[in-house]
């Protein structure tokens, strides 16, 4: 199947890492840049290890090239007006919670007819959407078992952050491009957590030769980590919330850990974001590079 973002005109890919920090690359081309937008589903914490609602924690991305992330949020402000009719003041925020329990405004989709034909308009607004989506499930249990105590555990989150940051990164440096990395604001503890993370993570950078053999440039626009809270109304963020679970029993069912079938929903979406996962850059290999377990055993 082709890749949407991969099959763009590439470079010959060039990895190299340096110390860096502060803005890290002059400000490049608008059109460019590529922002990372960053979610979760599960929890990160070592409790109920025997439920697999918390035993696993998946961290997913997608990242979009700006020109088209401004086409796929037009077009989905576009379904929200159609469906909700909100005021400007107050924006409709797709959460995936929320449209399965149909709560707030998604009572509205109580309306067998009127869900059927939201879910069409989502999926279609999905897509017809030019992104793409690395996804990395933490097995906690497993990494337990494995180190055999708290002790020089990993951090759930760095884990997670490191490979999305890292396959993006990759991109960046094989396109030759810049950008940068958005996650949703939780909370003033749990912002406090993924900064941290994160700026641990800032330390080394990926560099890219331009083509005219000028100076190396940094991947990243900036080593610090943006977040934003749920009501600035994110597209990239919003996306990412729908995705992560679907994506995450994806992951489990094909690495063997779960057997259960998605709902009638979840299938069909999984069947149109199925060519957006990334791709390896030598091999096209979605498993292990857009798809990830950790630890494999």
């Amino acid at each position: 199947m082709s890749h949407p973002i991969l099959n763009e005109p590439c470079l010959h890919n060039e990895r190299a890492k340096s110390a860096s920090s502060g803005l890290v690359t002059p400000n490049p081309p608008y059109e460019e840049r590529f922002r990372l937008y960053i979610d979760e589903s599960g929890d990160h914490v070592f409790n109920h290890l025997d439920q697999p609602a918390h035993r696993y924690l998946c961290l997913l991305g997608v990242w979009f090239k700006n020109p088209d992330y401004l086409s796929f949020h037009r077009d989905l402000e576009q379904l929200k007006q159609e469906f909700f009719n909100p005021h400007p003041d107050a924006p409709v925020i797709l959460h995936r919670e929320d449209m399965v329990h149909r709560s707030g405004v998604f009572s509205k989709l109580h309306d067998p007819e009127r869900a059927q034909h939201f879910n069409e308009r989502l999926l279609t607004t999905i897509g017809a959407a030019n992104f793409c989506i690395v996804a990395v499930v933490i097995d906690k249990k497993a990494l337990l078992d494995k180190v055999g105590s708290f002790e020089g555990i990993l951090h759930p989150y760095n884990m997670g952050v490191q490979f999305l940051r890292e396959q993006f990164c990759d991109y960046l440096v094989h396109v030759k491009c810049c950008g940068d990395v958005m996650a949703e604001s939780r909370g003033a503890k749990e912002d406090r957590l993924l900064k941290r993370v994160y700026g641990v993570l800032g330390s080394v950078t990926w560099n890219w030769q331009p083509q005219d053999g000028g100076p190396s440039q940094p991947a990243l626009t900036s080593k610090e980590l943006k977040l934003k809270p749920k009501s600035a109304n994110i597209s990239g963020l919003q996306l990412a919330d729908l995705l992560a679970h679907p994506c995450r029993q994806d992951i489990l069912r094909e690495f063997g850990r779960i057997d259960d079938e998605p709902r009638p929903f979840s299938k069909r979406l999984l069947v149109v974001i199925e060519d957006k996962f990334h791709r390896h850059i030598s091999t096209g290999q979605v498993k292990g590079s857009g798809k990830h377990l950790c630890p494999v055993k």
